[in-house]
């Protein structure tokens, strides 16, 4: 690490922020050629994606800490706060992942936005996506980082609602927006916990006040319970699970983006990068073990029924941070990073395979697909990869991030490793229920399909190798040995050393299962899904219809408690304390007005009286005192 340049490590956010000015303040205005500003912003990507690399293979040879001063932001009294980076392995890993995933999201997006009028704003906006996810992995300053962490809502909003003029797609921004801000509001909380404690926003000095015990036991729960609330928003954890699949409105690159490296991976990098802290408060580890394991299984069940692929695709995602914030709870960053390392890339090919049968059919519905095998075989291959990494089939690489969680379950929380089960056979089956009713069968659309350009097939390609390799980085517990932890337990070591074990068997056979359901189901229809349907009725109905979260936020939550209750009580508060204490101050100054007013009379003789009685008092007062 020390043959690195310090500049480099600036140039790694700075140049997508250039690229967002340049494009955004700079040719916009102008009305450059949209091509050009595409070309920009992808070779300045390129560039950070470049150094990013540098600085990850960099940290596999030879990992180290790097604190890199910049410059003050504020200093008021006894608080600052600098603008300095912070590399260690778990930058490197995250530096990584985020610049690969945009370079191919952007490089991607050429082909799929090509005939949008709004591509110079579409670029600016993903440059700055960029930006804001690569500042919040490397600041060492955690005021820095929730400045950051907002942005990145912001860049959200932009991108979901980015065609403003369809009311379902400002709607899906607003609700995004909204929902990430509740949970916005724990991190907000836990910072003033935390500087409260110890006097500083630096990340290591806060790790150091809690390893020599300055942050006290209560400080220490509520500040954990803050930040895992925030992390809960970003990472679409239930029960603030519910902007993310409506959050699909935007463009299927966008969702590529938000799924794989940002928007939803902040979370989780958030709790690992304070992970420190959550190491003495073994109630929030818990809390947060529940969380993740139901919510694998929660939206997992949702994916059963939704016909609207990205839909399918988002409850996964969900699902599959739910692992994530799982392996936080019952093995530490090593293990949820690992498995976010491999989501990455997985989950950002089959959004590109999700747009680019979009691409082909003109929609998302799979009623109007089948038999897309035949006429786009690249489309089918690369999709076919990335569905079964997701499913955690050997030897690809969500096997091997799927089994480090499985087993830390399996040691510590044996109800939530049931729960995990479940949800293995339940994503290999809705996986492949997509694969079966889009790729298989016979076409029922209208448009005449054919394969997507090469600008959209490369990055897939590009992924579909990551999905297959990437699990194989960790099999001499690579990230075990960057995070200081151990991610696989050592029998399940190396790329073969996990069939050692009887677990490996059960889940492999869990996920086999639930693809030959599905074929039976879908392909070979022995068992029709109409029937199914009809005959678990109730249960179907509870999942189409989401278990009514939606209709539980807005109308009850959002009409009755907040419009008819909360805010209903502020507003009367307002209207007769806040109000009348103000009218009433009025009231009383008039009165005492009205009275001192007959005193200044402009008699002097009045005054003098006045006067004499005042002197007479304060005589008395001498005398009795």
């Amino acid at each position: 690490m020390n043959n690195i340049p310090d500049i480099v490590f600036w140039l790694i956010p700075g140049l997508p922020l250039v690229a967002f000015l340049v494009v955004f303040l700079g040719l916009r205005a102008l009305r450059a050629n949209a091509n050009f500003c595409a070309f920009l912003s992808i070779c300045l990507t390129a560039a950070s994606t470049g150094l990013s690399l540098w600085v990850f293979i960099s940290m596999l040879s030879s990992p180290a800490t790097i604190t890199l001063e910049g410059f003050e932001w504020f200093s008021v009294g006894a608080v600052s706060a600098s603008v300095n980076l912070l590399i260690n392995p778990l930058t490197a890993i995250m530096i990584a992942i985020v610049s690969v995933v945009s370079l191919l999201v952007q490089i991607y997006s050429v082909g799929y936005m090509r005939t949008d009028t709004g591509l110079n704003r579409y670029f600016s906006f993903i440059s700055l996506f960029t930006f804001a996810m690569l500042s919040l992995v490397m600041t060492d300053n955690l005021l820095v980082m929730f400045l950051s962490w907002e942005l990145v809502g912001l860049c959200s909003y932009l991108l979901i609602g980015f065609w403003f003029h369809r009311p379902e797609a400002a709607k899906a921004a607003k609700k995004a927006f909204f929902i990430t801000r509740i949970g916005d509001f724990g991190f907000l909380a836990a910072l003033l916990i935390l500087f409260n404690a110890t006097g500083t926003f630096n990340i290591e000095g806060i790790h150091h006040a809690a390893a020599v015990g300055i942050i006290s036991g209560g400080a220490l729960l509520w500040s954990t319970l803050g930040l895992f609330f925030g992390a809960m928003g970003k990472s679409a954890q239930f029960p603030l699970h519910t902007w993310l699949p409506d959050a699909m409105e935007g463009p299927t690159p966008v969702s590529a983006l938000i799924h794989a490296a940002t928007m939803v991976a902040s979370g989780v990098f958030l709790v690992a990068r304070m992970y420190p802290l959550f190491d003495y408060s073994e109630n929030t580890l818990t809390v947060m073990a529940i969380v993740g394991g139901f919510t694998a299984l929660f939206a997992a069940t949702m994916a059963l029924v939704s016909w609207d692929i990205k839909k399918v695709l988002a409850y996964s995602t969900i699902s599959q941070l739910g692992y994530m914030v799982l392996g936080l709870g019952v093995g530490g960053p090593a293990i949820a990073i690992f498995h976010l390392f491999t989501h990455a890339f997985f989950k950002a090919l089959l959004f590109m395979g999700a747009g680019s049968i979009s691409h082909a059919t003109g929609t998302f519905d799979m009623h109007k697909m089948g038999g897309l095998a035949r006429h786009m075989p690249w489309t089918f291959a690369t999709f076919l990869i990335g569905a079964l990494s997701l499913c955690g089939i050997w030897p690809l690489a969500g096997f091997f991030s799927k089994e480090a969680i499985l087993t830390s379950a399996l040691d510590k929380q044996p109800v939530l490793f049931a729960l995990v089960l479940a949800t293995v056979f339940l994503t290999a089956f809705y996986m492949f229920r997509v694969i079966f009713i889009t790729f298989g069968g016979k076409y029922q659309g209208q448009e005449k399909p054919h394969e997507t350009p090469a600008t959209m097939l490369v990055p897939m390609v590009i992924l579909a190798i990551m999905a297959i390799s990437s699990g194989w980085l960790d099999a001499n517990g690579m990230f075990g040995k960057l995070l200081g932890e151990g991610t696989l337990h050592s029998w399940t070591s190396g790329v073969f050393g996990v069939f050692s074990h009887p677990l490996t068997w059960g889940s492999l056979a869990l996920a086999a299962g639930g693809i030959l359901l599905a074929w039976a189901i879908y392909e070979k229809k022995w068992l029709p899904a109409s029937s199914i349907s009809n005959s678990f009725a109730p249960i179907h109905s509870l999942l189409v219809n989401k278990y009514w979260c939606d209709e539980v936020n807005e109308n009850i939550i959002g009409k009755k408690v907040l419009d008819g209750g909360v805010f209903t009580g502020f507003e009367k508060f307002d209207t007769h304390i806040i109000n009348g204490a103000a009218g009433g101050l009025a009231l009383l100054t008039n009165a005492t007005s009205s009275l001192l007013k007959k005193i200044q009379n402009g008699n002097l003789q009045t005054y003098l009286l006045f006067f004499t009685i005042g002197i007479a008092l304060i005589m008395l007062i001498m005398v009795l005192t």
